[in-house]
């Protein structure tokens, strides 16, 4: 897959007014919706790979940064990522849309598609996280304690991002030294970005979310989910309960991928995007 972005118009950006503060998104192309929902503590730029070639293959396709991330409104207060998203969908203008998520977007696009049903067409969930199921693996779990334990000290920013980068890069089955150095530093500026842009909102509010956790057989859309074979136990977990419980989902192991399966192994991930994106009936 090449950037090529000479087959298609321009990309429109702008921001959305939401309760409190505003979205910013991206959006090209023309056809069926496609939402791309990046992971937490990065930003829309994730999915830089994959927005050239569904726009090429006749997809209308919108990117955006998640409040407290990116150029999207720092957090104020408790808010609810799925009427976030539901205000974009308004505001430009889009019935509904195949949800496409990665991590925390993925946990995002559930939710949505419990609290929205009639907003979401189908379901593309990457090494998916669910509301309302805890974290489990021992690895993500010291980490997370780590993160904590970094908060307002000196070196705190520097620490929290490189405990991140562990979890979400890295995962419990490889050393830093073995993970792209180019791939891993792309993931570092990102999230350090977010860090200092957003080190206001730190604390400032709880997202609201639906417990998808228990309520996934609830789901009636075309659902697939993407999961790397070196992500982390809780990952694997989530992957097998929404294959096991989402009426119709089907389960696609990414091989020699930790979390971030859309940037380590694209050329399988898009294959598979690609193919599910095909058989949907818009």
């Amino acid at each position: 897959m090449t950037h090529d972005f000479s087959a298609w118009s321009e990309i429109d950006n702008g921001t959305v007014p939401i309760d409190d503060g505003e979205l910013f998104y991206e959006t090209a192309g023309a056809g069926p919706a496609v939402v791309l929902l990046h992971g937490g503590m990065l930003d829309q730029h994730m999915w830089d790979e994959q927005f050239a070639w569904l726009v090429n293959s006749g997809l209308r396709v919108i990117r955006y940064d998640s409040r407290g991330h990116g150029l999207s409104s720092t957090v104020t207060g408790d808010w609810a990522n799925h009427d976030d998203l539901a205000a974009l969908l308004d505001a430009l203008d889009v019935p509904s849309a195949v949800l496409v998520g990665l991590s925390h977007g993925s946990r995002v696009a559930l939710d949505t598609a419990l609290a929205h049903p009639d907003r979401v067409t189908a379901l593309a969930l990457a090494a998916p996280g669910i509301s309302g199921r805890a974290f489990t693996d021992p690895f993500v779990l010291a980490h997370i304690k780590e993160q904590v334990a970094a908060i307002g000290e000196p070196d705190g920013a520097e620490r929290y991002v490189e405990h991140f980068l562990r979890m979400w890069v890295d995962g419990p089955h490889r050393a830093p030294s073995t993970v792209h150095p180019g791939f891993r530093e792309r993931m570092r500026a990102s999230a350090t970005a977010n860090v200092e842009v957003h080190a206001d909102g730190v604390g400032a509010g709880v997202p609201l979310e639906v417990g998808a956790f228990d309520r996934l057989g609830e789901i009636r859309v075309p659902t697939i989910v993407l999961d790397g074979d070196l992500d982390s136990s809780d990952i694997s977990a989530n992957a097998h309960a929404i294959a096991l419980n989402v009426p119709g989902a089907r389960r696609v192991r990414i091989p020699a991928a930790g979390h971030m399966v859309n940037l380590e192994n694209t050329p399988h991930f898009d294959r598979e995007l690609h193919t599910f994106l095909s058989s949907l009936d818009y």
